[in-house]
């Protein structure tokens, strides 16, 4: 209606104009006409241009090339086996620590088994290192009160024989026995010290032998352990791959755990846009799930480190001659506000526009202010599955210890005999 009532009066005006104008004037009245109504819109123009980039594209920057990003959590198998349950379907929810998977385990008890019989074995053969070594003890004390009664018969003898108490034969023989227990004492001397050898500084608790086959143990239960794959955070279960009856490898990916509470947004401006992006500054963000009526609120975490060719599997090569200048693109990470996520979820890979407010002072720009949950990228539960293990090999052991010994620095100290034996008795006949 507005453009039939300024097409009327235009035309009134017109006639009346060109009505009171000489002929010969009315072709320069016409475009004069029409050269101040281009004028007019062009000022206009000028202005509302002027207005846009005073008020908007002075301030913010824009890219359409935006992401919702967050952490997709693979869960993998540690272990190889044979998939028998799948307790999880894909947009189920799922708390850290719940059994997600479990494996065949058939094949990880029997191990089990046989590395805690190895275990009970090494034991007792520790236990009899320690048992002998405390029996060469015991042998080298009674070996030396015989050698020291010997040695005194032997004196006596001498003392004697001159007189011809006693025949000559017993002291040679005495002096045989003698030299025959001395030799035998270091026999059990030397035995003594191979003993010692194999438990010096040692318990059976740290006897290398145990240790070893506690290893093979601890292995052994973590493979029956790791028969069940757990959630690694909490989140929303996506990309389920794993079927019941699946044969599994270590590092095999069965599914993923995406934590839906925790997004940002991964804004990819162009070089030049970038000049004057900071740490800190406001950010206004239009996800085109929801449209532009809802704008969530942002802040610039950091800019990232590298362009996206950087990173690149084959990142470009420029030195052959053959160079065509790209404009690159940096990602800035755009933190959103935890309400507006609460209220409004996200999913990952959703597209979003992006307004940075740049006229905004900011930090500086190799700031960084990203601020994430500690607890998103914890798994504590796996720093646990070895807790069980313990348990079971002190136990292990205490029931295969038939008797405690003292350790081999307290046999080395205790080696000489604590007192002198007393003197044997003199044999029968007048000195």
């Amino acid at each position: 209606m507005s453009g039939m009532l300024w097409e009327r009066w235009e035309r009134a005006f017109s006639r009346r104009l060109l009505s009171s104008t000489p002929p010969r004037f009315r072709r320069r009245v016409l475009r004069n006409r029409r050269l101040f109504l281009f004028g007019g819109f062009a000022a206009l123009g000028s202005v509302v241009l002027f207005l846009w980039w005073w008020l908007f594209a002075s301030r913010w920057v824009v890219t359409n090339d935006a992401y919702v990003t967050g952490n997709l959590v693979p869960v993998k198998s540690q272990v190889n086996g044979r998939v028998v349950e799948v307790r999880y379907e894909n947009t189920q929810f799922v708390r850290q620590g719940a059994v997600l998977v479990r494996l065949d385990g058939l094949d990880s008890r029997v191990a089990l088994e046989g590395a805690e019989a190895r275990l009970g074995e090494a034991v007792r053969r520790v236990e009899t290192l320690f048992s002998q070594a405390a029996l060469d003890r015991q042998r080298i004390l009674a070996q030396k009160a015989r050698l020291e009664r010997l040695r005194h018969d032997l004196e006596r003898y001498r003392q004697v024989a001159p007189y011809g108490a006693i025949p000559a034969q017993l002291v040679d023989d005495t002096e045989c026995q003698v030299r025959e227990l001395e030799a035998s004492v270091r026999e059990a001397e030397a035995d003594l010290q191979s003993a010692e050898a194999q438990i010096s500084r040692t318990t059976v608790e740290t006897h290398p032998e145990v240790l070893e086959a506690a290893s093979v143990l601890k292995k052994a239960y973590l493979d029956f352990v790791r028969r069940e794959v757990r959630a690694p955070v909490t989140g929303f279960i996506a990309n389920r791959r794993v079927q019941p009856g699946d044969e599994v490898h270590p590092d095999t990916a069965l599914m993923a755990v995406v934590p839906l509470d925790y997004l940002w947004v991964e804004a990819n401006y162009r070089e030049r846009e970038l000049r004057r992006v900071r740490p800190g500054q406001s950010v206004g963000i239009s996800i085109d799930l929801y449209g532009r009526r809802l704008r969530y609120h942002g802040v610039v975490e950091g800019i990232g480190a590298g362009t996206g060719s950087v990173f690149a599997l084959l990142p470009p090569e420029n030195a052959t001659g053959n160079y065509i200048h790209i404009v690159e693109r940096v990602p800035v990470r755009i933190r959103i506000s935890e309400n507006e996520l609460r209220a409004h979820p996200l999913r990952p890979g959703l597209s979003a526009v992006t307004a940075i407010h740049v006229s905004e002072r900011g930090s500086p720009v190799l700031a960084s202010l990203t601020e994430f949950p500690k607890e998103k990228y914890e798994a504590p539960f796996y720093e646990q599955e070895l807790q069980g293990a313990e348990e079971r090999i002190a136990r292990i052991i205490a029931a295969n210890r038939h008797a405690a010994h003292p350790s081999a620095e307290g046999i080395r100290e205790n080696r000489e005999p604590s007192g002198t034996p007393a003197p044997a008795a003199a044999p029968q006949g007048r000195p």
